[in-house]
């Protein structure tokens, strides 16, 4: 049996990052309840096969692969650090190349890491617009982070670890209900008779 895949976007132009360490804590999370294949991208791999392309035939190979996996995915985990009050312009370069019909009813968690406060609704405004446009399923809760809520790139502040772990919950019951659509819908095999 296979396990649901989740592939988890970081739009960081830097290692370590505070946003790929927030994707991979929920991706964590998630595999604590349920079997998943998880794997997380981030800019700072593709960004140079990224930013020079003006179609998907122009994409380097390592950009095109995450592209593959994007829209190839059972669910995704999104998260983009905050700059100048939105996303990241390589993140959305990124997801004007994805199909738009790729992500119908695709499950996505939105997160983002921030300066401070004044960026939470970063996801409300630019992050869930941008997943309507292409009818994914957003999960209700995201997940906004801040710099003091990380101590050496790691996420340790209470509120915002129950906040991703609630958001973890959700996305995992979602696939819970699909997996066990999946296998309602599979025909049923009967034995051969001897």
């Amino acid at each position: 049996m296979t396990h649901p895949r989740i592939v988890g976007i970081a739009g960081s132009f830097r290692r370590p990052s505070k946003t790929r360490s927030l994707v991979e804590t929920i991706g964590a999370e998630i595999g604590r309840t349920r079997s998943v294949d998880f794997v997380v991208h981030d800019l700072v791999e593709i960004g140079p096969g990224l930013g020079g392309a003006f179609s998907r035939t122009q994409l380097a190979s390592d950009a095109a692969r995450v592209l593959r996996d994007i829209e190839t995915a059972d669910a995704l985990i999104v998260g983009t650090p905050v700059f100048k009050g939105s996303y990241t312009g390589l993140f959305k370069h990124l997801f004007d190349l994805v199909e738009p019909d790729a992500l119908r009813d695709v499950p996505v968690l939105l997160t983002a890491t921030g300066g401070g406060l004044r960026h939470a609704l970063v996801v409300e405004h630019y992050l869930r617009p941008l997943f309507g446009f292409f009818e994914a399923l957003t999960i209700p809760t995201a997940v906004y982070a801040s710099e003091s809520n990380f101590i050496d790139g790691t996420l340790v502040d209470a509120a915002v670890r129950e906040r991703a772990s609630t958001a973890a919950a959700q996305l995992s019951a979602v696939l819970g209900q699909r997996v066990e659509q999946t296998r309602s819908r599979e025909p049923v095999r009967l034995a051969a008779v001897r």
